[in-house]
């Protein structure tokens, strides 16, 4: 009986050893192309491009009431500059930052605001919703073009959600004419 038994494993064995050779892939061949896989997905992902339509980059002023329109070029000058004897990096000129509005520096992750004639506040341009780049200023709110949140130019309070927290400050001074980090 137990000769019968030893035949009968071995058999089995052997078919089953048969059945992985022959019948597709094994197992190694599967992890290997798993790994290939994956290697490429994040360069395909790399291989996009943005619709290159996004005013979120765009570091033109918008806001207050006599927000300009037309061809009028409203770009803040500075980004890198230093003041006149000074260490401190320009980050716009005064003059381009309207009352009741603001600009929008993507690059700086800052957004500045004058609420009121010669106040100048900075908040970080990062939605504390989902991360999102603040896009426009307008009616007195900074807003975010993902999911709707809005905060005051003021003092970066959420005005409307669902951003769950106001918009960190980044202390910003005017010096002759123009907005440095204080």
């Amino acid at each position: 009986m137990a000769d019968l038994q030893t035949t009968t494993c071995d058999a089995h064995t052997e078919a089953l050893t048969a059945a992985a050779t022959t019948s597709g892939p094994n197992r190694r061949t599967m992890l290997k192309g798993l790994a290939v896989a994956g290697a490429a997905v994040p360069i395909l992902a790399a291989c996009g491009s943005d619709s290159g339509g996004d005013s979120a980059s765009d570091p033109t002023p918008s806001g207050g009431a006599g927000s300009p329109s037309g061809g009028e070029d409203t770009t803040p000058s500075g980004g890198g500059d230093t003041t006149p004897g000074g260490s401190e990096d320009v980050l716009a000129k005064a003059s381009a930052v309207e009352v009741g509005g603001g600009v929008i520096l993507p690059d700086q992750s800052i957004v500045i605001t004058q609420p009121k004639a010669g106040t100048f506040e900075g908040f970080s341009s990062t939605c504390t919703h989902m991360g999102c780049t603040v896009s426009s200023i307008s009616g007195g709110t900074i807003n975010c073009p993902c999911h709707g949140s809005k905060y005051s130019i003021t003092d970066g309070s959420v005005q409307a959600g669902p951003a769950p927290a106001p918009l960190p400050k980044k202390p910003v001074k005017e010096e002759g004419g123009n907005i440095v980090p204080a």
